[in-house]
């Protein structure tokens, strides 16, 4: 079980957190995200599904950006856990200019951290900041307008 939340979370970090968990059910079960969506007793907040939807469809380019930079490790060799935190990140540092690069990689550098192994918060933290520079390189590190 992970240790609790501190009080000042807030519901993004909550809703990143759910995201995780069903990324999570989806990929153990071999289940569609649909399907687990679906299973669920209480449903999702409207965030949650935004970001499992998003990574759902844009993970055959999110795994190719994370491939690139997870320098020396293939996908197949990630822990299951850390593969989806990296690409609920990567989903939100491609898709989502208005969260900030620091905000986004703090958040996955901390499931990581508590729902993970002991080496993988530095192991988010390496590939997130070089696929930053790629998603979203400093001169475009502020949000766009619509």
């Amino acid at each position: 079980m992970a240790p609790p939340r501190s009080p000042g979370s807030d519901r993004r970090s909550d809703a990143r957190e759910r995201a995780l968990y069903l990324l999570y059910e989806a990929a153990s079960k071999d289940a569609a995200l649909d399907d687990v969506l679906a299973g669920q007793m209480s449903p999702p907040d409207e965030l949650t599904v935004q970001l499992v939807h998003g990574v759902s469809e844009h993970r055959e380019r999110l795994d190719a950006a994370i491939a690139a930079r997870a320098t020396g490790w293939s996908l197949a060799r990630m822990a299951v856990l850390d593969l989806n935190v990296l690409r609920l990140a990567a989903f939100e540092l491609a898709e989502r200019p208005d969260v900030p690069v620091a905000v986004v990689i703090d958040e996955a550098v901390e499931l990581a951290k508590r729902f993970s192994t002991d080496n993988s918060g530095k192991f988010v933290n390496g590939v997130l900041s070089a696929l930053a520079l790629d998603l979203r390189p400093p001169d475009d590190s502020h949000p766009r307008n619509p």
